[in-house]
């Protein structure tokens, strides 16, 4: 990938996380809207769709964060654990759905009822399983692990700060951009990948083909 590319490739996560942050703030913080509906006021909607937008937009910057961090640690893994680095992140995986129920749970002294908690796991665990069979297809089926230990795992990390705040809102704030995010730049990589090698696969034609006219 030249620089170009993974300008443009920062640059669309960017803007994916800025427009999902605003599009979920709609419903998460819609009574905010309706009171500067009635009347108008431009200036406090104005305010709130900026705030809103750069909210989003700081999501993808850690969602961005968290994809490179993740090619380190893929990469870290497969040298480290060889064979065994798939076992390794299912078992990863595993732990970490388990987290996403016990510990919420656990802090809220039980006044949250547990199947929330558990729905909230599954839900996170089955997008991402959706998110890595279209990665398998595309690519090929050893992907599919490691696109599901980034969908789970490090989304759940970059998750954290969302998850210490009170209340559900700026927790639903954050997941939502952050799984859009992480879902174009796994989706789109190997794209961009294929691309830059029909690419270079075409330039080598056209070079031969010059070559054995001159010759």
């Amino acid at each position: 990938m030249n620089t170009r590319k993974l300008v443009n490739f920062f640059f669309k996560t960017l803007i994916i996380g800025g427009v999902v942050g605003l599009i979920t703030s709609f419903f998460v913080k819609a009574e905010d809207y309706a009171a500067n509906l009635d009347p108008i006021n431009w200036m406090e909607l104005l305010g709130l769709i900026i705030f809103f937008i750069g909210l989003g937009l700081v999501f993808s910057v850690v969602s961005q964060t968290g994809f490179f961090a993740f090619l380190f640690i893929n990469r870290f893994g497969l040298g480290l654990f060889r064979s065994f680095w798939p076992t390794v992140q299912v078992l990863l995986i595993a732990f970490v759905v388990f987290d996403l129920v016990y510990f919420p749970y656990q802090a809220t002294k039980g006044e949250v009822a547990v199947y929330w908690y558990i729905l909230m796991a599954a839900a996170i665990l089955a997008y991402g399983w959706i998110v890595s069979t279209i990665k398998a297809k595309e690519t090929n089926k050893q992907a599919f692990i490691p696109a599901l230990f980034l969908m789970v795992v490090i989304t759940t990390i970059e998750w954290v700060p969302g998850l210490r705040t009170e209340g559900t809102d700026y927790a639903w704030l954050m997941i939502i951009p952050l799984l859009a995010c992480n879902t174009y730049q796994l989706l789109a990589l190997h794209r961009i990948n294929q691309n830059n090698a029909s690419s270079q696969a075409t330039s080598s034609n056209r070079a031969t083909i010059k070559e054995k006219a001159k010759g």
